[in-house]
């Protein structure tokens, strides 16, 4: 590396954190607006589907739901824990390993599932089905930035 780089140089541009929180909010919004029928959806052809999920906040004992990206793995719904790829972990990923069960309500309506982290070669492999959709962009650099690993988060039905 050239002396004059910072190790910073090569980190991928992220929006900043307002954007990404009014997109989150506008998703809220347009799902609320349309009856939940938008931004939910399949995936399709390389291109990671929108579900959201729905768990007991680990402290206040509410429902609280997010909007994520997902690929399918089987019946099963894969993940990732991220928190617009900034560092701290999401509240959503802290809920659910506080209580597993929740329910996703995908395009095909609402199924109750139960999350776990994927481990070993099961993370590797689900690590690498993700990262072959767009939506997520270069997870690998993304990742590489961060101060922990990724947790690859499998939602099953139950």
């Amino acid at each position: 590396m050239d002396s004059t780089r910072s190790p910073l140089d090569d980190r991928p541009w992220l929006p900043p954190r307002w954007f990404v929180r009014s997109a989150w909010a506008f998703q809220r919004g347009a799902y609320r607006l349309t009856g939940g029928r938008y931004p939910l959806r399949r995936p399709a052809a390389g291109q990671s589907g929108l579900l959201r999920l729905r768990a007991v906040g680990r402290r206040s004992g509410q429902e609280r739901a997010v909007i994520l990206a997902y690929v399918e793995d089987g019946e099963r719904y894969v993940t990732l824990a991220m928190n617009g790829w900034g560092d701290p972990l999401p509240a959503w990923w802290l809920n659910v390993r506080a209580q597993p069960d929740a329910v996703v309500d995908t395009a095909d309506g609402p199924r109750p599932v139960r999350a776990s982290e994927a481990a070993g070669e099961e993370r590797e492999r689900l690590w690498a089905l993700v990262a072959g959709n767009r939506g997520w962009g270069d997870v690998d650099r993304f990742a590489a930035h961060r101060a922990h690993e990724t947790p690859v988060v499998v939602l099953a039905p139950r």
